[in-house]
């Protein structure tokens, strides 16, 4: 069997065990129509990487068995569509509230942002608290680089935005990463660039304070 039909293959089991709930080595084997030990083989990679987990449970009769089901690193490869339902619950609000509501919201996350990641770059030098922001900013799926001039400023790039969907109609969401970078930073931060706006990338160009 080539990698190509490896891959296929471990993505039916990870459907059939999002589909069907824990399942045994037997029963995958039957559904797939593969011998256990091709089963297992791709049951010892996908473990490897994290995505299914074991648990041995006593049957009735015979030897105890293992029931194998998805992780949430496993779960976070299925679509999921929080966005929609994120962006009814803040047109709700705008209805009952007014924008300004809404507004208030994403600078309570943006204070909350601040109170979790200040303490990784307090007392840091600049270049150490942008490395560190690209990293936190990189785990948190914003597809993250950044570079150093020559002239000291920095560049941090993100290819990526989890909340497009809700910036792209809340542009205050934009405005208040731009108010963490700078608090975060302790830095003068300029976007050039915004994804939401067209970009192909968020960037922010940061130099020290004069």
């Amino acid at each position: 069997m080539n990698q190509e039909q490896d891959v296929s293959t471990r993505k039916v089991i990870l459907t059939m065990l999002k589909t069907s709930g824990a399942l045994t080595v037997s029963e995958m084997a039957k559904q797939l129509g593969i011998t256990e030990m091709a089963v297992r083989r791709h049951l010892n990679t996908m473990e490897r990487d994290g995505l299914i987990e074991a648990k041995l449970v006593r049957q009735a009769m015979g030897r105890p068995t293992n029931l194998y089901s998805l992780t949430e690193i496993a779960d976070d490869l299925f679509p999921k569509k929080y966005h929609h339902l994120t962006l009814d619950l803040l047109s709700e609000l705008v209805e009952e509230a007014g924008e300004g509501k809404v507004d208030l919201l994403f600078e309570k996350r943006k204070e909350r942002l601040i109170s979790r990641y200040e303490g990784q770059v307090n007392g840091k030098p600049l270049p150490e608290r942008v490395k560190t922001l690209a990293e936190i900013q990189n785990s948190n799926g914003y597809m993250v680089d950044w570079t150093e001039g020559e002239d000291g400023q920095f560049v941090i790039n993100e290819h990526n935005c989890p909340i497009s969907q809700v910036a792209n109609q809340y542009n205050h969401a934009c405005q208040c990463e731009l108010k963490m970078f700078e608090t975060l930073l302790d830095a003068d931060v300029q976007r050039v660039e915004c994804l939401v706006k067209g970009g192909n990338k968020c960037s922010y160009v940061i130099q020290p304070k004069n």
